[in-house]
């Protein structure tokens, strides 16, 4: 293996000038920019967005800019290793915090990227996917997958913020990112699915081989029962961090094809140290206070606060209350390209 390859500068100027007009460019001069030995070199660097600092500037954008202005009233969470502005939380996640006010609606559009949204504050909000009207409390996970119609809305009386998840940067990436715009949606007269098809971990409706569901058959899922069930399996956990991953219950697959969602619990005074994983990531604090030190850089998180990791970063959480996350992840995307990875420590 070559401990020192050659430098662009060692070439003779004709050639590079000669190479110039040719269109080309030699490899070993790059070759460890993008071939790193051992592990990768991200330009992720850990982000933190506390809510109280970010929340009184939402919601003076509501102020300044009415939502037929904006068609998605939203302050993006920018990765501090690409800069303010970046369309990227982590290389393959971007996140935004959404505001929408009392008697307000989205217009509805379908877009190749998939989505989510974790709600973070107040209650009378809703989206409409396919005709699926889905409320939005406090800490419920609502899907809106690449290529369904899907529009916001809000019967309540206090502002809604939600954050959103999407694997938009993989799509501006592949050049493939685009949205298609329409009229709101035609409701179903029913409750969403999380409340009749799917109230009961472990039951699927009853179907002959040849009935068809839905690629997405559940769109929300409710925080009071993810809370619940994180409480009865921390009872049961010797100790060890309570963690559930949110799946398709029809296939036990990931709810989305690029990006996973983790709910955790941390008992006060409760330490973690996760293997070092290939999967960059942001977690969402639904409630809670802690620290969580990041290759070595101490971050202070509280309530509704938002912080990202890089790949492979060495990760220690530590809960000073009682504490549940969201945990937000590209594994999905890496288990079908093939290359998640786990080291130990």
């Amino acid at each position: 293996m070559s401990e020192q390859l050659g430098t662009l500068e060692e070439l003779p100027q004709a050639y590079r000038d000669d190479m110039t007009r040719a269109g080309v460019a030699p490899l070993w001069p790059m070759m460890r920019n993008v071939l790193p030995h051992g592990a990768p070199n991200p330009i992720t660097r850990p982000g933190h967005w506390r809510f109280d600092a970010v929340r009184p500037l939402l919601l003076r954008a509501g102020e300044l800019t009415p939502v037929e202005k904006a068609e998605r009233r939203v302050l993006v969470l920018s990765d501090p290793g690409r800069g303010t502005g970046a369309m990227q939380a982590t290389a393959s996640i971007y996140l935004g915090l959404q505001l929408l006010l009392p008697g307000e609606s989205a217009p509805a559009h379908k877009h190749t990227p998939s989505a989510a949204r974790i709600v973070v504050e107040g209650s009378g909000g809703y989206t409409v996917v396919d005709g699926e009207k889905l409320p939005m409390q406090d800490g419920d996970l609502v899907l809106t997958p690449g290529g369904d119609w899907h529009d916001h809305g809000h019967d309540g009386d206090e502002p809604v913020i939600w954050l959103d998840a999407l694997d938009l940067p993989l799509f501006v990436y592949l050049e493939g990112s685009y949205a298609i715009e329409g009229p709101l949606q035609t409701r179903r007269n029913r409750p969403d699915a999380a409340h009749v098809e799917y109230a009961a971990a472990g039951l699927v409706p009853s179907r002959g081989p040849a009935a068809a569901t839905r690629r997405y058959p559940m769109m929300r899922f409710p925080w009071a029962r993810t809370e619940a069930a994180l409480r009865e399996m921390a009872r049961f956990a010797d100790g060890s961090v309570a963690e559930l991953d949110f799946i398709n219950p029809e296939t036990g697959t990931d709810v989305l094809p690029t990006m996973g969602f983790t709910a955790m619990m941390l008992a006060e005074g409760q330490s973690d140290r996760p293997p070092l994983r290939s999967s960059s990531a942001a977690f969402h604090v639904v409630r809670g206070r802690g620290t969580t030190v990041i290759n070595g850089e101490t971050v202070a998180w509280g309530p509704k606060d938002t912080f990202t990791a890089p790949v492979f970063a060495d990760l220690t959480h530590t809960a000073t209350e009682e504490s549940f996350l969201v945990r937000i992840h590209d594994r999905p995307l890496q288990d079908k390209l093939g290359y998640y990875e786990e080291r130990s420590r």
